[in-house]
């Protein structure tokens, strides 16, 4: 599993949205820290909390010059209806194929849901240099993260 120290993983994916632009993780990284949040699937109760967590503090994490994009293995079509029914502004990325979600070693199944090869909750902070200076992985995918601990990783980072 990817953690803290190693080079981040690149990866191609779809941006959330009905225009199914490409995502190219290498575009957005060599100036400012990224944050990588993964999720199981959108409009699930645990994700929405999480991802309206993320939205809550993006003015913190812009402070410490990060672009957050939320990853899971939906259709640009359902995360696109979930930013907007969330007000969520910053970028999901559609890792339909699970390149990134295998790139980070995190598919799960959520048997229960119907939901296979998805991904962990997980969050990685990573720097300009592609150092993953931070990383937190879910022992169960109704867990969320520490956001002030993450907060303050994005600041050290």
């Amino acid at each position: 599993m990817v953690s803290q120290g190693d080079t981040a993983p690149t990866f191609t994916a779809t941006l959330g949205t009905s225009d199914h632009e490409p995502f190219n993780f290498e575009d957005h990284i060599g100036t400012d820290p990224v944050v990588l949040a993964f999720f199981p699937g959108a409009f699930t109760p645990p994700c929405t909390n999480e991802m309206v967590a993320l939205q809550e503090r993006i003015d913190e994490f812009g402070e410490g010059g990060a672009t957050v994009f939320g990853v899971s293995a939906d259709s640009p079509f359902s995360q696109g209806a979930f930013r907007e029914e969330h007000g969520i502004e910053f970028d999901l990325v559609s890792d339909m194929a699970g390149d990134a979600i295998r790139a980070y070693d995190l598919e799960i199944n959520i048997e229960p849901l119907g939901l296979y090869d998805v991904a962990n909750r997980a969050v990685f902070v990573v720097d300009e240099d592609r150092t993953i200076t931070y990383d937190w992985v879910a022992d169960d995918p109704t867990n969320e993260p520490d956001y002030d601990e993450l907060t303050e990783a994005v600041r050290a980072a």
